[in-house]
């Protein structure tokens, strides 16, 4: 065992009597707990009913699934908070280097399963949990998803951090504890419904609240300029300051001691209470500061429509990244007091713009508190910051009015315009007397109201900048960002983005995870994904795909018994389920695929009782997905979904050969039943319009195949795949701009079947025109994500899947190609290459001791 930190002073003779007793407590003090807990039966069951009596003060007769659930969980914590601890004091003894992994979102999931599954403990628990009368399995589903996260950002963030634990890799992850979600989305009348998602309302077992962890966080204030030791220096002061409070989340690796963490900050005020508002008679004005500070965790994404959410946005941003660097440069100053290997010990990752901000805090903490020069100092900032880049939306790209950041953060505002100065008299040396030149790469937009470009912002203070997927990153340099690719060539980088087979694999599909494993001959598959390839001489065996298509089918059994118990329509397992699950959005492209199950529609109907039997190919067609609530066209998108369905899912003509579900308030735990059971998944962005996807890896380890365009991370599956194993179709990215032009020109001719189709939804076949003729406007009006030129191909690709379905053998065998050819898109291998290529970080693995603990 290691020694503690204190242990030499237990060597040395204790020089009074009070000396000696605290050299025996501290002897006794580190002989305690020196073992982990025990995973036998005996102990666990101690453990959950501990947690029963002492924790819940419930009792043994008392003992229903959500008690065992808690407890279970209480219990697994346990186990994660010894192995953080461990963790935390074995990166502190080597002093390792960290990552801080900062995010808006953390769309983890629910935690029960993922972590006895990565502790290794799932037969032990299983075991003891079954003596007691309950299954572990019938106690997962009582464990609400944290709804901390929205779509891929939030779920991306979650896989990378279970990969970095897996890889023993020293990281954080930073963010907000919301206290509801984005919203519950709910189906009324076909649309789309939103009621706050109180997520926390039965209390979370995984976190742990550490109010010895508190940081204060200014906004508003003036700053003034003072002389020290013959310099100057600004003092921001006065303004609002808000409490940030930690909760902690421990992450487990998969078979590793290794634990790391995710922190989340909660505001609460300053000062909890005004006594003497409230002793005159100002009841509201003596508590409006604390509601005004809680305000900033409440809501996941609030409406940024009016100014107040727009500050309420900034606010979040700038309090999560101010806290979080106070957090990082307490832990670095316990061990360092020069500034100078900061970067040396510190990494820190902006998942996208929202945590751009944090450049110009650090910024401002050494050079305000720390005193440095500012190229020192920017130096360090530099060297610090890696951004990734998420989208090349231009709306996306997020910007600050000017005056809301001099409001806000009067001293960042300061330093915004030195940093851009500073940066422009670099544009100037590269392109002298090109002020059109300065003006497309300064960080502040002059035109119009002052704005701050965030993504400008964070290329220039950071050392390195990524995309998420190959085609991505190339648009990132050559159609984004073009000129600071210029300038910086060696800045920008891809590293296409991956998932945790764990979780989409292991965990969700436990009948293919015994596959892989049987043929294989070998379960390291789980942390070595490129051993999936050696399924490949397997794709035509008999028994192979026997066991195949047995595996799916129970899990679309699984997905059909689900949707008649929830949602009240029966569907066949034996259909093809073709999934479509995704946010919805115009450029995702959701609309394309209603349009053209209204088409198949049109079809069946026109064809003969006898034709229909011979011809058609059974279909269930599931959406799922949330739209923004300010997003009108996409919320007419659910309702004409919606529409559709309640007219084909009533049609005795079409029966089974069509149905079309849409599952409402999508959620990773949905996912975990959706995807395995997919036959085909819709990947249909226009092309370069996604920065890379990620159900798209999910779906395609779950051997589904995917009907997409080349966008995104869907040409690397294609190249690793093999693209006969993918239905591909439509425009390729350098062909839209020139599409675009032809369709402003109309020059682009509707197809007779999609003009079948506008026809229908014009007459009112799916409901009332008024809601849905919109729509169509807009697509003769102005197509911008051109789904008229792409429906006919992609019509044409969904007659090739019909025909390819008909021949069992050959569609069994391209799902087990997908299968196979995934192992690239593991998130481990995307960790390793940030590990290696952009934060210099090297694995810290806790040395074990077998049941013995180190400290």
């Amino acid at each position: 065992m290691a020694n503690p930190p204190s242990i030499l002073r237990m060597n040395s003779v204790p020089s009074s009597p009070m000396a000696f007793a605290a050299s025996h407590a501290e002897k006794k003090l580190f002989q305690m707990k020196k073992e982990f807990l025990g995973n036998d039966t005996d102990s666990i069951q101690n453990n959950i009913m501990d947690h029963v009596e002492y924790t819940l003060a419930r009792t043994k007769y008392n003992f229903d699934h959500m008690a065992a659930y808690q407890a279970t969980a209480y219990s697994i914590r346990d186990r994660l908070i010894e192995r953080w601890n461990e963790t935390q004091q074995y990166y502190t003894e080597k002093d390792a280097k960290r990552v801080y992994y900062l995010s808006l979102e953390f769309l983890m999931g629910r935690s029960l399963q993922n972590a006895v599954y990565n502790l290794g403990v799932k037969d032990s628990f299983g075991k003891a949990l079954h003596e007691l009368g309950v299954q572990l399995e019938e106690i997962y589903d009582q464990e609400r998803d944290a709804a901390l996260g929205n779509g891929g950002l939030g779920r991306l963030a979650a896989c990378f951090m279970d990969s970095l634990a897996t890889l023993n890799l020293p990281a954080w992850g930073y963010g907000l504890r919301y206290n509801y979600g984005m919203f519950q989305q709910g189906i009324y009348d076909g649309f789309q419904t939103e009621v706050p998602d109180y997520w926390l309302s039965n209390g979370n077992p995984w976190e742990i609240e550490r109010i010895d962890v508190q940081y204060p966080v200014r906004f508003y204030g003036n700053v003034i300029e003072v002389m020290e030791s013959g310099k100057k220096k600004a003092i921001w002061e006065g303004g609002e300051i808000v409490q940030a409070v930690a909760y902690d989340t421990p992450v487990p690796g998969y078979n590793t001691v290794n634990t790391n963490n995710i922190r989340l900050w909660s505001s609460r005020p300053h000062r909890e209470f005004d006594l003497s508002s409230f002793n005159q008679g100002n009841y509201f004005s003596a508590v409006e500061l604390k509601q005004r500070a809680e305000n900033i965790t409440s809501v996941l994404y609030p409406n940024d429509d009016t100014s107040m959410g727009k500050e309420l946005r900034l606010k979040q941003q700038y309090f999560f990244c101010a806290a979080t660097l106070q957090d990082a440069i307490r832990r670095f100053k316990k061990k360092h007091k020069q500034w100078n290997v900061f970067p040396e010990k510190v990494a820190v990752q902006l998942n996208d713009t929202h945590p751009t901000i944090a450049i110009v805090e650090l910024m401002r903490h050494l050079i305000d508190e720390e005193c440095l020069d500012w190229n020192p100092a920017w130096e360090i900032v530099n060297r610090v910051f890696g951004y990734t880049n998420h989208t090349i939306l231009p709306e996306a790209l997020e910007t600050w009015p000017v005056s809301l950041m001099t409001n806000l953060l009067p001293r960042h505002m300061q330093i915004i315009y030195e940093i851009n100065f500073r940066f422009l008299e670099i544009v100037k040396k590269q392109w002298p007397d090109n002020q059109e030149m300065e003006r497309k790469l300064s960080i502040i937009e002059e035109a119009g109201d002052k704005r701050v470009r965030m993504a400008h912002l964070a290329i220039v203070g950071s050392h390195c900048v990524n995309g998420v997927a190959a085609l991505h990153s190339e648009l990132v340099k050559n159609k984004v960002f073009p000129e600071f690719y210029t300038l910086w060539p060696t800045k920008f980088q891809n590293k296409t983005n991956g998932v945790t087979p764990r979780r989409w694999i292991q965990q969700s599909n436990p009948t293919l995870s015994s596959i892989l494993t049987q043929y294989l001959k070998t379960d390291s598959w789980v942390t070595n994904l490129d051993l999936l390839s050696g399924l490949r001489k397997f794709a035509d065996d008999p028994q192979l795909q026997h066991d195949w298509v047995t595996s799916k089918m129970g899990n679309k059994m699984r997905l059909a018994a689900w949707i008649h118990e929830n949602l009240g329509v029966e569907v066949r397992a034996t259909a093809l389920f073709d999934i479509h699950i995704k946010r919805i959005h115009e450029y995702k492209r959701q609309l394309l695929n209603i349009l053209y199950v209204i088409h198949r529609y049109l079809w069946i109907k026109s064809l003969s009782p006898t034709d229909r039997k011979q011809q058609v190919v059974p279909r269930v067609v599931i959406f799922a997905g949330k739209a923004a609530p300010g997003y009108a066209m996409a919320k007419r998108h659910i309702k004409l979904i919606n529409s559709v369905a309640d007219v084909v899912n009533r049609d005795s003509d079409v029966g089974s050969l069509l149905k079309i579900v849409f599952i409402p308030n999508y959620n990773v735990s949905l996912a975990e039943i959706i995807v395995p059971a997919s036959d085909i998944n819709q990947q249909i962005s226009t092309a370069g319009t996604e920065a890379s996807g990620t159900s798209n890896m999910k779906f395609a380890m779950n051997g589904s195949l995917i009907i997409g365009t080349l966008d995104g991370a869907t040409v690397e599956i294609a190249q690793e795949v093999g693209e006969e194993n993918l239905f591909i179709f439509g425009l390729k990215t350098e062909e839209i701009e020139e599409t675009r032009g032809k369709v402003r020109n109309g020059e682009i001719k509707l197809d007779h079947r999609l003009y079948k189709v506008f026809s229908a939804i014009e007459s009112g076949m799916f409901g009332n025109p008024e809601h849905l003729t919109p729509i169509v406007n807009s697509l003769r009006d102005n197509d911008r994500y051109l789904l008229i030129p792409d429906f006919p191909m992609y019509a044409d690709a969904q007659k090739r899947i019909d025909e390819t379905w008909n021949n069992k053998k050959q569609w069994t065998r391209m799902s087990i190609l997908n299968t196979a050819g995934t192992g690239t898109f593991s998130s481990d291998r995307s960790i390793a290459q940030y590990a290696k290529d952009i934060w210099s970080l090297e694995p810290c693995k806790v040395e074990s001791n077998g049941d013995e603990r180190r400290y």
